[in-house]
């Protein structure tokens, strides 16, 4: 029957639409899948008709005329794309079948010894925050986080909760997987959300036979106008759940809502204005504390360990990242070789993670093959090193990887890589900001590090060294990472290096000192040099025989001067000696034809630097403004510089004269101008004449702002640094229609401010640090409607939250660091309970 009606439903696309191409390929395909299905056994045949009925969903909905345009159609090729994936794993599936039900059985044996640890507040935050909190708006909301942190275990501590159980008339838990078909999601659902229905007589059969939107409309009647929450456990990349329950939320819309709640975890967000409450890895006290309950439940037996065995612990657990599921595999190990005779001193000596190390693989192996290569990079950096966005995209770029998007998209909001890698829990923001695609600064799990590594060295040809030793030798290493201790290195063991692509530094002492040129000159084919924070002083002149890199951070050393010989290298591309202070740069940039990022700050030039012939640069900062001729160069030429920071802005500078200069670079977006170390800047009322300029940053003492009028149209991101104004910033700021995020850290030394009426139309994010005077924020009616977050640091007299955030019904999260005093008071005070995110330290 479901076959007859999808070839009509082709058929008819087929006569309906003739010529249009991606109808034609999309026929083509639900063709190819309906004819496999089809030639299936018919003991097989009961997942299929499972999957025929999400055939016939996907034609149903592309014949009509609603679904052909828009929104639907592109949700129809992705539907398209999983179900003939879900089709094509179908037999392995049924291979594996037997195998999956035993899992499945100790699983559920696990489940019910299971120890949890450190999730109190998670549960609490998610049952009154979010389930039972009837002014909590959004009623579909994520448990996100990285393989083994515990997403299913808060899930079903809250799924299971007595005041869950009380409140919800209606709930259902649904374990999803990538090969789950639709019909079968409704189906589990159905059971579980209509037990005792009369429409259920003989269900099994009943259920079988009707269509997906039959089953839609069944339980959505059922479900119309009750409570209920649904769990999703699992949920894999690129399943729409709004699509599946596309029409019991269209019955739902049409009836006062009720309460209702869907939850579900995953690994991935696909959408950014997606509610995500993000699972945190366990601090110090909680992994050893999961350790402990672990290995007494195991050994059935209390253990108490001395101050220098729980020291040794401690470290030990350290390589566990935080992680749950590694710190259990950890502890059942231990107390395995516990119960064999070896003792505790030995035990703690070293840790085993191979086995965790495998549970995360999958991570990796459903990552896109440009996103794999770029994680494989990651090994470069130190374990739980912060990494910045800008240099990651410099280092992949500099290995031949093509960027998803470049600066400039970024700058407008389009996914950079590293967003892709937070959005599948790869990496985590640091200083998150929800419903924000950018991601300036993160980390990895230190598990997942030891995982890029381990790849590395499989597929890219990764060597690390420790000092003298090799981790694992390498046949023909591509990429050396050589961590430095205070131990003396031997260079004549600087072998295999012709091959060399990449050589990063980590440690310091006195590692380059007393190297020969010819170390240097061995490196034929290196594109990436990296020593940042190495403790650096000289650099040799041999460096510039290094014809093929592409990169070199020099960032955070003690350099005095820059080799003449890194005007040699033509295909330089990144070069970053920022954070030497006073360091002498010979008159070698403008030779550098292929840079297209320079970052600095303190440097001598021996003349005025003229920039006109680095046609590519795309970033230039921080640069003098009396190192730099921008009066006589010929800025027309810099069609790529997006970003672009000035030193030195003081008030003996014609400010008219570089606006206008900086006016002639068509794609410049960002901003930053630093003031002197003792003048005040000047005023800057002619910066309108950059009227496409998206971020600003002001940092230095300012006697005024500009009018509203004066500011840049296109305003989005602005920041206020050290400013000190003696007016309050915030009638001329509020203004901006088109400001998104705000941060003001020691900008403004009065005690109150006032935003009034309908201010910030468009603010999503205020961060105020360091107003040292603050006593006071007043709030209009109606001002900042969109506000998202605000963050308040450092502001030891402001006692009070302004009580109008109350009635943002976009608010989600409100930070302060304060004093002890005034964080008393301000949980005293009651913050309003639509707030999901409060974080108040101490």
């Amino acid at each position: 029957m479901a076959e007859a009606a999808i070839l009509g439903m082709i058929q008819h696309l087929e006569s309906s639409y003739p010529g249009r191409r991606e109808l034609e390929s999309r026929t083509k395909e639900l063709r190819g899948m309906l004819d496999f299905l089809s030639d299936l056994k018919m003991e097989e045949r009961r997942r299929p008709k499972y999957l025929m009925a999400d055939l016939l969903e996907l034609a149903q909905d592309v014949a009509d005329s609603r679904y052909i345009i828009g929104y639907w159609f592109g949700t129809y090729q992705n539907e398209i794309k999983l179900t003939k994936m879900r089709i094509i794993n179908f037999g392995a599936e049924c291979k594996n079948e037997k195998k999956k039900k035993t899992n499945k059985k100790k699983k559920k044996k696990k489940k019910k010894n299971e120890v949890v640890v450190g999730l109190e507040k998670d549960v609490r935050k998610l049952i009154d925050k979010v389930l039972l909190n009837d002014l909590c708006t959004d009623d579909t909301w994520i448990i996100k986080g990285m393989t083994g942190i515990g997403k299913t275990t808060l899930a079903r501590q809250v799924y299971n909760h007595k005041e869950v159980v009380g409140w919800f008339e209606h709930r259902a838990w649904v374990s999803i997987t990538s090969d789950k078909s639709n019909k079968e999601i409704l189906v589990d659902l159905i059971q579980q959300m209509m037990v005792g229905s009369e429409e259920l007589i003989e269900r099994d059969f009943l259920l079988e036979e009707k269509d997906n939107r039959s089953l839609q409309k069944m339980l959505g009647q059922h479900l119309k106008g009750k409570r209920y929450l649904m769990v999703f456990d699992n949920m894999p990349k690129g399943k729409n759940l709004r699509y599946i329950l596309r029409h019991i939320d269209d019955i739902d819309k049409d009836h006062q809502d009720c309460g209702s709640r869907k939850l579900w975890t995953s690994r991935f967000s696909t959408n950014i204005d997606d509610c995500i409450h993000n699972m945190k890895a366990l601090g110090s006290d909680k992994s050893w504390q999961l350790f402990l309950k672990t290995i007494d439940k195991f050994t059935s037996d209390e253990h108490k360990f001395t101050k220098e065995l729980e020291r040794k612990g401690r470290e030990m657990l350290k390589k566990c990242g935080g992680l749950p599921m590694a710190i259990i595999d950890v502890a059942r190990q231990k107390a395995k070789q516990r119960l064999s005779g070896i003792e505790w001193e030995q035990l703690f000596d070293s840790i085993d993670l191979s086995e965790s190390l495998e549970k995360l693989e999958p991570m990796y192996d459903e990552l896109d093959e440009d996103i794999k290569a770029c994680f494989l990079h990651m090994s470069f950096f130190k374990e739980n090193a912060i990494m910045r966005e800008e240099k990651l995209e410099q280092i992949w770029a500099a290995s031949g990887l093509d960027a998803l998007t470049t600066l400039e998209d970024r700058y407008i909001g389009e996914e950079g890589t590293c967003y892709v890698l937070l959005t599948e829990s790869i990496v985590k923001a640091v200083n998150e900001t929800p419903h924000q695609r950018e991601v300036k600064r993160c980390r990895m799990n230190p598990l997942l590090h030891m995982l890029s590594i381990k790849k590395a060295e499989e597929e890219i040809g990764l060597e690390i060294w420790n000092s003298n030793q090799k981790s694992q030798p390498s046949q023909n290493p591509r990429h050396r990472v050589i961590h430095c201790g205070r131990e003396k290195f031997n260079h004549s063991t600087n072998q295999d290096t012709k091959q060399l692509i990449s050589l990063i530094f980590h440690g310091g002492g006195g590692y380059l000192e007393d190297v020969t040129p010819s170390y240097w000159e061995s490196f034929e084919l290196l594109k990436i040099l990296d020593l940042e924070d190495f403790g650096v002083k000289t650099m040799s002149e041999s460096i510039g025989t290094l014809i093929e890199l592409r990169y070199l951070g020099l960032r955070n050393n003690y350099l005095t001067r820059i080799p003449r010989s890194l005007g040699d290298l033509e295909n330089l591309e990144v070069l970053d000696i920022d954070l030497n202070f006073m360091v002498e740069v010979p008159d070698i940039i403008g030779e550098m034809g292929s840079l297209r990022n320079l970052h600095m700050s303190d440097v001598i030039f021996q003349h005025r630097l003229e920039i006109d012939t680095l046609e590519n640069l795309e970033t230039l900062t921080n640069i003098s403004i009396y190192d730099w001729a921008y009066e006589v160069s010929g800025l027309e030429t810099l069609n790529h510089l997006v970003k672009l920071g000035i030193e030195d802005v003081d008030e003996n500078l014609d400010v008219g004269k570089l606006f206008a200069s900086l006016a002639k670079l068509r794609s410049l977006q960002h901003l930053i101008l630093r003031g002197s170390r003792f003048r005040s800047m000047p005023c800057l009322d002619e910066i309108s004449v950059l009227y496409l300029l998206e971020r600003l940053r002001l940092d230095g003492r300012l006697d005024r702002l500009p009018s509203a009028s004066n500011f840049p149209g296109c305003i989005r991101h602005l920041i206020l640094a050290n400013t000190c104004l003696e007016e309050d910033p915030m009638p001329v700021l509020e203004k901006l229609s088109r400001l998104r995020r705000l941060k003001l850290r020691n900008a403004f030394t009065g005690r109150e401010m006032v935003i009034r009426d309908k201010g910030f139309p468009c603010l999503r994010f205020l961060i105020i640090n360091e107003l040292w005077n603050l006593r006071n924020i007043q709030v209009g009616r109606h001002a900042m409607p969109i506000l998202g977050q605000l963050e308040i640091n450092n502001c030891p007299h402001l006692e009070t939250v302004p009580e109008e955030i109350a009635s943002m019904t976009a608010f989600e999260e409100f930070k302060i660091v304060t004093t002890k005093h005034i964080a008393a008071k301000i949980r005293a005070s009651g913050l309003p309970s639509n707030i999901v995110e409060v974080d108040i330290v101490p």
